[in-house]
């Protein structure tokens, strides 16, 4: 029963982690070229979306306990684990790229003389991620999908 629960919520919350990550690819395309002012604009749709920081440290967990509780079935587990990984690869890509154009920018309220190459790394740093948390949830979704007991002879 514990480990159909660690299932469950690995997998939500490692999809719940990819929508904020999926919104940022999905409007890379149309934000890419804008003039600083409407850019601006757009970014400021963002405010209070740091929280959402706290759904990717909870799949961690959540993918970490699943791989925890199905530790005896090593390639199950293995799945999970790896999705872990990915996920803290995803924090990792937000605090090396992301975030330090956030601070340059004071989250998108000043237009420093770089602007431009600052929205190119806070653009792409999010569509990379996009695709690393998407490997995640393939990943546990692998997990959750794999077998549950081991292969007789």
């Amino acid at each position: 029963m514990a480990l159909r629960i660690a299932t469950v919520l690995a997998v939500l919350l490692t999809a719940l982690a990819l929508v904020p990550a999926g919104a940022h690819l999905l409007s890379l395309p149309n934000k890419i070229n804008l003039p600083s002012d409407q850019y601006f604009v757009a970014q400021s749709v963002y405010r209070g979306w740091a929280w959402l920081g706290a759904v990717l440290i909870v799949a961690i967990i959540a993918d970490l306990a699943a791989g925890l509780i199905a530790r005896e079935h090593r390639q199950r587990a293995g799945s999970a684990f790896a999705a872990a990984i990915l996920l803290v690869l995803s924090a990792m890509i937000f605090f090396l790229w992301t975030y330090p154009t956030n601070h340059a920018t004071e989250n998108w309220t000043i237009l420093p003389d770089n602007w431009r190459d600052l929205r190119a790394q806070w653009e792409y740093s999010h569509a990379v991620n996009a695709a690393v948390v998407f490997a995640a949830l393939c990943a546990i979704t692998i997990f959750a999908i794999g077998r549950r007991t081991p292969r007789t002879a």
